[in-house]
Formats: C-alpha cells, structure tokens, sequence
C-alpha cells in the first residue's frame, strides 16, 4: 500500500500544495508513514491504525492513551468466556476490578480458554513466573516514559505498547532454546532441539 492509500485513509495529512499538480511531503509524513507500515507489519488493522494515529494526534490523557494502545492490540472476543481466572490474575498483578479494561481482561480469559480447551494447565510455579515478569516489564516501561516532551511520551507509550510485543515474544523464544541447551548440554541425557537450515 502507498501513500496515496493511507491519505485516502485519513491517516498522513494532507501535503502542502505547490501547483496543481504537485505536493510537498514534509519529515512529518516520512516518520508518519513508517509508523503506520510499523503498526501493519505488526497485525494491526487499518480501523486500529486509524484509533492509535489519532491519538498520536490528539493524546487523551495517560491511562486513556494506554487504553487505546491496547485496544489496537488485543484481539477481538468471538464469543463470551467465563472470566472469573482472568480477574484473578489480573488481581495478581495489583489490579482492581473498578479499573479494569474489560477488553483486557477477556483477552486473558480468552488465553485460558484456549489452554483449557487443549487440556494444557500451566503449572503454579510457571504461572507465578509469568505474573511477576509481566508485572516487572509493565514496571520498567512505565518508568521509562519521557518526561520531557508530550510528544515523545504520546509516541513511546502507543508505539512501545504495540510494537514491542512481537520482541517480548521473541525474546521468550530465544531464552527457551538458550535454557533448554544450558539444562540438557554437554553430559545431559535430553537430545538437542533440531535447528532449522541456514538461509542460502
């Protein structure tokens, strides 16, 4: 998709005319475009694109502006799910049920949901860790939203809420293989994983 798309969307601002039949792109719709690219590149779609430009724009205030960069981001629910779990463990993490986001909330549920339908039951000690890894990156994230500019802070909570999921997971991925060689090394009785082949 190009540029003349994306102003038909409503998402680059117009360019400043310089004839007829030309425009002028400045480095604001260079650095705007690549965001939205970004934000496709992630999953998200053009109406969610839409909802997190504008608030790129016109920011609602701190919470609100968290609230849209996870609406972009968590999947619409299908159907109802029992959501007793979910609160819990959004309990765990220090939340309250007066200041929830429901989308949140059944996105967590929808996660147990698919577990369950799989009879797959995370254990205890695993789901503690992941409780307490959630609750220390949304800590250091917090902490490192800048001060100085509204701009930049409006930019590192939307972009930094959306973007970096896909990197948590990675990372995840990376830490799994790296433990599991660490554990089941040299004198282990556990085969290696297979590597998939190098990129010719």
């Amino acid at each position: 998709m190009g540029g003349k798309y994306y102003l038909r969307e409503g998402l680059l601002p117009a360019a400043e005319r310089t004839s007829a039949t030309q425009a002028a792109y400045d480095t604001r719709h260079a650095e705007r475009l690549r965001v939205i690219k970004a934000l496709q590149a992630a999953g998200v779609s053009i109406a969610d694109v839409r909802r997190v430009v504008a608030a790129l724009d016109e920011p609602p205030a701190g919470y609100d502006l968290l609230g849209v960069a996870h609406d972009a981001v968590t999947p619409r629910a299908d159907a109802p799910v029992d959501t007793a779990g979910a609160f819990a463990l959004y309990e765990r993490l220090g939340g309250r049920r007066e200041m929830v986001e429901p989308r949140l909330v059944d996105g967590i549920a929808h996660a147990l949901a698919t577990l369950e339908a799989a009879d797959f039951t995370v254990p205890p000690d695993v789901l503690d860790a992941y409780v307490a890894a959630a609750r220390t990156i949304a800590e250091r994230e917090i902490a490192g939203i800048p001060e100085e500019s509204p701009d930049d802070a409006v930019r590192y909570i939307v972009l930094g809420t959306v973007l970096t999921e896909p990197l948590v997971l990675a990372l995840r991925r990376a830490a799994q293989q790296i433990v599991s060689s660490e554990r089941d090394g040299p004198g282990g009785d556990a085969q290696p994983v297979p590597r998939a082949p190098s990129p010719r």
